[in-house]
């Protein structure tokens, strides 16, 4: 049987799949990143794992070298510590999970799955920022805009089942307004912020106390619905705006577009913020197939690894 970890920057999800099946699940929401740890024990000791023979994790960037599925080893552990500045919120609570797994089980294989590996497809010049080169840095339908929108928001533009784009940048911080995270934002303003307090709580005001939660004062879109002040109404307002605008940037990379897909918390359950941002693509995706498709993120880690299992990798 197979164990799929999900570690989330504040939940964990584990899944226990036999084959494709999946006969087990469990999630333990509201943790900071080292709060994993002792999670992931308890869950164990509980009896989550018995049976287990290898365990897959979910990776939110592998940056440029880790764009397919690995199983984890020493070097793969460093590239993934290597990625923590690109996915700040994300890759430590990653790693937490990988090394407390290590530790309880010491003899389980462990692999990876990479939430970037999917935009490895992007051409160069839809992955390079226009900075000089020492910075650092067909299967229907034919172009799909997919939105993921929750706590973390994307979109990506998906032409015969390849990803050529994305509102993700050197970061998840970029593109739409988010939970906590404020999404696109002038360089200009990086450094004035900076400037102004610092670079640590800069950092933390990007990553933590913007987006909905500092446009609103709740990173929960629920909550802002329910508040009905008009700083709530002004974030709701907010969301749906970038979202559209970003979405029209994704529309020109594919040179059109065939379908909508909608994913994540909010992709999936509600109904108004998807009107919203279907009315504000009314000039383009009139009459398209709008699909509103179930996050299964452990399912798909599952087959990645099971296929890296079978290849004896």
């Amino acid at each position: 049987m197979l164990l799929v970890v999900n570690a989330g920057s504040s939940s964990l999800k584990l899944a226990l799949f036999d084959g494709l099946t999946e006969i087990r699940a469990a999630r333990v929401g509201e943790i900071g990143a080292e709060g994993h740890a002792t999670a992931l024990s308890g869950l164990l000791a509980g009896g989550f794992g018995d049976g287990v023979t290898a365990a897959a994790h979910r990776v939110v960037h592998g940056g440029a070298r880790l764009t397919a599925p690995r199983r984890i080893d020493d070097k793969v552990l460093a590239e993934i510590a290597a990625c923590v500045p690109l996915a700040p919120l994300h890759n430590p609570a990653n790693l937490v999970a990988i090394r407390a797994l290590a530790q309880l089980r010491p003899d389980l294989p462990q692999y990876a799955s990479f939430d970037t590996a999917f935009h490895a497809t992007n051409p160069e010049i839809a992955l390079r920022y226009a900075l000089p080169p020492d910075a650092e840095n067909d299967a229907p339908p034919h172009r799909l805009l997919a939105l993921h929108l929750g706590n973390g928001c994307s979109l990506c533009a998906i032409e015969n089942g390849r990803s050529v784009a994305t509102t993700m940048g050197y970061s998840p911080l970029d593109g739409l307004t988010m939970g906590t995270r404020s999404g696109a934002i002038d360089g200009n303003a990086v450094l004035r912020l900076v400037e102004l307090h610092g670079l640590e709580a800069a950092s933390r005001m990007l990553n933590r106390q913007s987006g909905l939660l500092g446009l609103g004062g709740h990173s929960d879109m629920r909550a802002l619905q329910a508040a009905t002040t008009p700083e709530a109404e002004f974030a709701i307002q907010h969301f749906t705006y970038w979202a559209i605008r970003h979405a029209g940037s994704m529309i020109a990379a594919m040179g059109g577009l065939d379908a909508v897909a909608f994913t994540g918390g909010i992709g999936e359950n509600d109904a108004g913020i998807r009107g919203e941002i279907l009315r504000g693509l009314d000039w383009i995706a009139r009459d398209k197939p709008v699909w509103i498709i179930p996050a299964d993120e452990e399912r798909q880690i599952a087959i990645e690894a099971q296929g890296l299992i079978a290849a004896g990798r």
